[in-house]
């Protein structure tokens, strides 16, 4: 499978300019064969954690999506984008997965929330290990903070993700995350994992950059920090097995010894 990261550059924007540049990403993607386009964080929308404009935002990208699967369709590329979703049980920090027919194929809602900021707008998804298979490839879905957690990382890789995709808004000075614990949960888990940035500063926001592809081995393709980019990577399965074989941590696991770690005291 080719996946394509679309690092973009944050722009104080319309929903509809939002989608204008996603048409133009995933026509470039095509252009380079991929078959996955992933997006960062609330990508048709902007990363936004101002009640008001979460509640308007998730009403426009309610509408926004039809655009989405369309763009999808139209280009025949699988893309990874996210939102405000507002449903009857909550709002939330949601990435919706339409594959290259413009069908829905796999939602995840944010379950771990960052900050009194995000924990104020949105509602805590409750879903641990959401998955769709694209081109052949299992892609496991997670949101920004999420890939901090290492037992979510590994609840999918035991699960069978093979890419684990994860839509970003890290801003500074927080670049540890992707330079240090984006490849820690690759190499750990033996997935590869996608992390993909905003660029950029809005408003008192400055975003990271440094959008990334890990493999099982740890070996990394990297974004620069600064500036729009769309980042090129070939997921290749037959590495996820060579790295289990060379280091067995998946196999030599000893859950009976940590069981207590996850059980409610």
């Amino acid at each position: 499978m080719r996946l394509a990261c679309w690092q973009a550059e944050a722009q104080n924007e319309s929903v509809d300019g939002h989608v204008h540049r996603l048409a133009d990403a995933a026509r470039r993607a095509r252009g380079a064969g991929a078959d996955l386009l992933v997006t960062p964080e609330l990508s048709l929308t902007g990363y936004r954690t101002h009640g008001p404009d979460v509640e308007h935002a998730a009403y426009l990208a309610a509408e926004a999506a039809g655009s989405a699967a369309s763009i999808a369709a139209r280009e025949g590329v699988a893309i990874l984008y996210g939102c405000p979703e507002r449903t009857a049980e909550g709002t939330y920090n949601t990435v919706q997965l339409v594959d290259a027919r413009g069908e829905v194929v796999a939602v995840h809602r944010k379950s771990h929330l960052f900050g009194d900021a995000e924990a104020a707008v949105f509602d805590r998804g409750d879903g641990a290990v959401v998955q769709a298979r694209v081109a052949g490839v299992t892609v496991g879905l997670l949101i920004c903070y999420e890939v901090e957690f290492p037992e979510l990382v590994r609840a999918h890789s035991l699960r069978g993700t093979q890419l684990l995709a994860v839509p970003g808004a890290l801003a500074r000075p927080w670049s540890v995350v992707t330079r240090t614990l984006v490849r820690a949960r690759a190499f750990e888990s033996q997935l590869y994992v996608s992390y993909v940035n905003w660029s950029g500063v809005d408003g008192a926001v400055s975003y990271c950059g440094l959008t990334r592809v890990v493999t099982p081995h740890g070996r990394v393709q990297t974004a620069p920090e600064h500036g729009e980019a769309l980042l090129v990577a070939d997921i290749d399965p037959a590495e996820i097995v060579a790295a289990r074989l060379q280091t067995p941590y998946l196999a030599d696991r000893r859950p009976d010894l940590y069981q207590d770690l996850v059980t409610e005291r």
